[in-house]
C-alpha cells in the first residue's frame, strides 16, 4: 500500500475526531432518554424488539428501541429479559413493567455490566413477563426472522448441542448456545473470532457470489451488484451488528473500487465505515469490538499490501503465506486489546488460525447447502459430512486449546506502551517500503523514547485502591517502586487477579490475611493459580499488634483492629480472644501513610476517613 494513502484529509480528520472522542466524550443518557423514566412505579412501555433474542437460562434477552413511556413520546433503548419466548425482530410490543438501572461493580481491571451497556447507549433495563404485539415486523424483516430461526433449528434438530452450537455460530455468529467449556477453549486457542460474525463472513459470502456469477459469464457490474445483494442480505439475517454493517460498508467501497479500476477500496472503505459508524454512534469508539474489528482489518489490509507475495510460488504455498501473514498481522494489531481486556495471550493463535480459518470457511459453505438440502428434505446426503467436519472442526479447537501455553496471564499495559507499541508495529509493516521507512524512522523512534521517558516521569506515584465487591473488601497498594501489598483476600480470587494484572503486574510482594483467615487462606491459594502472591502473612500466626514488616521502601506496622460502633464513631479493639479479631495495619512509604480499618471497609489517611464504596473502585494517589 502506497504511503499517500496516509496524505488523505478523510483519514486524518478522522485521527482528529477520535483523539476527540477520546478526551472529551463519555456515553451518556439523552434529555428524553428512558433511564429518566426510572420510578417504583410501574409504567406502560411501548418499544419495538431491535435485536434478535438471546437465549440464556433465566430467559430470552433483547435490546428494545423505545417509541412511548406511559403514552408520552421517549427515545433510548432497554435491555430486557424476558420469562417466557421474546417478540420477534422489528415486532412494536407494549407492556406493563418496573424500570430499574442496570447494576454496577465497578471493581479494577472486571467487567462492568452497567458501563457495556452504557457504551451500547443502553442505560435502562427491565423484566417482562407479559406482553401485547402491537404491530407486526415489515414483511422483510418478517422474512429475515424466519429465515434466521429456521437457519438455527435445522442444525438443532440434526446434531448435538455442541455441533449445532459450532455451526450457527460459524454461519451466523450465534454463540449463545455455546457452553463455557467450549467457549473458553475457543478463547484459548485464538480461534474465538470463528464464532463471531465479521467482516470474513461478509467477505466470504461476497466472494462467493463472485466466483458462482463467472460461471454464468455475467458481466462485471451485473456481479457486482448481485455480490452486494446477497451479502446485504446475509448481513441482516446474521443480525446486522455493528461488525457485519461495518464489514458490508467496506465490501461496498472495495466493489465499487473495483468496479472503478481502482485499489484502494478495501482501506478507504474502512475509513469511510469507520468515520460513519463514528459519527452515528460516537460511543462504538469505546466498546471492545467495534476496537479488535477495526484494528484487525486495518492490520490485515496494510500488511497483505506491503508484504507481497511471489507469483512464482505454487498457489497452495501462496494460500497458506496469506493465511499466515493475515493471522499474524491481525493478532499483532490485537495484542494490546487481549491484555488490556482480557488479560490473555494465545501463543498458538497462530498455528490454530491457519488451520481453522479456512476450515471455518469450507464449514460456511457446507453449512448453508445443508439448510438448503433440509429445505428440500434431502439433507441426510450431506449430514454425514456435515457432521464429520462439526466435529473435526471442535476436536481441533479442543486440541489447540489445550496444548501448553495456549493460553497465558499478562498484566495490562499503560498508554504510553501502547502507544509505543504501535509506532513500532507501523515501522515493522512497511519494512518492504524501504523510502517510506528512511524518511519516518528517525522522527518515529525520537517520538517513542519521549513517550516512554514521559511515561516514566508522570506516572510513577504511588496509588492504593479501595476495591469492593458486594460488600467485600480489600486494599491494594502499589508505591513508585513498583511493589505491591493486597490487604485481605475476600473478593473472589480470580476478580483480584484482574485487579492486580490492571495495575501491570502478574505479581504480589505480600498478601496480608485481615479476617476469616480460613476463608481467605483459600481465597488466597487460589489467587495463586491467576499470579504470583511472595508472601503471606496470617494475622496472630505471622504477625502481632505493634510487630513490623519492611517490604523495601514500606513499612508495615500490626495495631489492634480499628472499627466502627453503631453511632459510627471509632473505637479500637483491644485483646486477643482467639475467636473473630481483626488487625488493622499501618503502612508508610516515602510520600504516603496510612491505616485500613472496619475490614478493610475504609481507610484512616491524616486523620481522615476514607469509605470504600459498594460495588466500586476508589483510587488514591499520593
Amino acid at each position: 500500500m502506497h504511503y499517500t494513502h496516509y496524505k488523505r484529509p478523510l483519514l486524518w480528520v478522522l485521527i482528529i475526531y477520535i483523539c476527540c472522542l477520546v478526551l472529551f466524550y463519555r456515553p451518556h443518557p439523552a434529555e428524553k432518554d428512558i433511564s429518566h423514566k426510572i420510578s417504583p412505579a410501574e409504567v406502560i412501555l411501548t418499544a419495538q424488539v431491535d435485536s434478535f433474542a438471546t437465549v440464556k437460562p433465566k430467559g430470552q434477552y433483547v435490546i428494545l428501541k423505545v417509541l412511548s413511556v406511559d403514552g408520552q413520546r421517549t427515545e433510548g433503548y432497554a435491555y430486557a429479559r424476558f420469562e417466557k419466548e421474546a417478540p420477534a425482530w422489528k415486532e412494536t410490543i407494549q407492556s406493563s413493567v418496573k424500570l430499574r438501572k442496570p447494576y454496577s461493580t465497578s471493581l479494577l481491571g472486571n467487567f462492568d455490566w452497567a458501563e457495556y451497556l452504557a457504551i451500547k447507549n443502553i442505560f435502562c433495563e427491565t423484566k417482562i413477563s407479559s406482553y401485547q404485539t402491537l404491530q407486526k415486523a415489515p414483511v422483510l424483516y418478517h422474512w429475515i426472522y424466519q429465515l434466521r430461526q429456521s437457519i438455527l433449528h435445522s442444525f438443532e434438530k440434526a446434531f448435538s448441542s455442541d455441533l449445532s452450537a459450532i455451526a450457527n455460530g460459524v454461519l451466523l455468529g450465534e454463540k449463545a448456545q455455546v457452553n463455557s467449556a467450549l467457549y473458553a477453549d475457543f478463547q484459548d486457542s485464538g480461534a474465538i473470532h470463528l464464532l463471531v460474525a465479521s467482516g470474513g463472513n461478509v467477505a466470504f459470502v461476497t466472494l462467493m457470489m463472485f466466483a458462482l456469477c463467472s460461471l454464468f459469464s455475467l458481466s462485471k457490474r451485473k456481479t457486482a451488484f448481485i455480490a452486494l445483494a446477497v451479502a446485504g442480505f446475509y448481513t441482516l439475517v446474521a443480525g446486522a451488528d455493528a461488525p457485519l454493517t461495518r464489514a458490508y460498508f467496506m465490501s461496498v467501497c472495495a466493489v465499487f473500487g473495483y468496479l472503478l479500476h481502482r485499489n484502494s477500496g478495501v482501506f478507504q472503505g474502512l475509513i469511510l465505515s469507520c468515520f460513519a459508524i463514528l459519527i452515528y454512534n460516537p460511543s462504538s469508539l469505546f466498546e471492545t469490538g467495534f476496537q479488535m474489528s477495526f484494528l484487525a482489518t486495518l492490520g490485515i489490509v496494510i500488511c497483505l499490501n506491503n508484504y507481497e507475495i511471489s507469483y512464482n510460488w505454487p498457489r497452495w504455498v501462496r494460500f497458506f503465506t496469506q493465511i499466515f501473514l493475515a493471522t499474524l498481522s491481525a493478532q499483532l494489531a490485537l495484542l494490546p486489546i487481549f491484555t488490556n481486556v482480557f488479560y490473555k495471550v494465545s501463543l498458538v493463535g497462530i498455528l490454530s488460525n491457519m488451520i481453522l480459518v479456512p476450515f471455518a470457511s469450507f464449514l460456511m459453505a457446507i453449512n448453508f447447502l445443508f439448510y438448503l438440502f433440509s429445505c428440500l428434505h434431502i439433507d441426510w446426503l450431506l449430514k454425514p459430512l456435515v457432521k464429520s467436519a462439526l466435529w473435526l472442526f471442535k476436536s481441533l479447537v479442543l486440541a489447540f486449546g489445550k496444548t501448553s501455553f495456549s493460553s497465558m496471564m499478562v498484566p495490562a499495559w499503560r498508554a504510553g506502551t501502547i502507544a509505543v507499541y504501535y509506532a513500532g508495529l507501523f515501522l515493522l509493516f512497511h519494512l518492504p517500503q524501504k523510502e517510506f521507512v528512511r524518511r519516518i524512522y528517525k522522527p518515529v523512534l525520537l517520538g517513542m523514547a519521549c513517550i516512554l521517558v514521559l511515561q516514566g516521569s508522570l506516572f510513577s506515584h504511588s496509588r492504593l485502591w479501595l476495591l469492593n465487591d458486594w460488600n467485600k473488601n480489600s486494599i491494594l497498594l502499589v508505591n513508585s517502586e513498583g511493589e505491591r501489598v493486597l490487604i485481605g483476600a475476600e473478593i473472589e480470587a480470580e476478580k483480584l487477579a484482574k485487579a492486580v494484572l490492571k495495575t501491570g503486574s502478574k505479581k504480589i510482594d505480600i498478601l496480608i490475611i485481615n479476617q476469616e483467615i480460613d476463608k481467605q487462606l483459600k481465597e488466597a491459594e487460589n489467587l495463586q493459580k491467576y499470579i504470583t502472591v511472595k508472601n503471606i502473612i496470617v494475622p496472630f500466626t505471622d504477625i502481632w499488634p505493634e510487630e513490623e514488616i519492611n517490604l523495601g521502601h514500606i513499612k508495615i506496622t500490626a495495631q489492634w483492629g480499628w472499627l466502627l460502633n453503631r453511632e459510627k464513631n471509632l473505637w479500637q479493639n483491644r485483646g486477643y480472644t482467639g475467636g473473630r479479631d481483626s488487625l488493622s495495619y499501618q503502612i508508610k512509604g516515602e510520600n504516603f501513610s496510612f491505616t485500613t480499618a472496619g475490614n478493610n471497609r475504609f481507610v484512616l489517611c491524616d486523620q481522615e476517613r476514607i469509605d470504600n464504596l459498594q460495588n466500586a473502585t476508589k483510587k488514591l494517589v499520593f
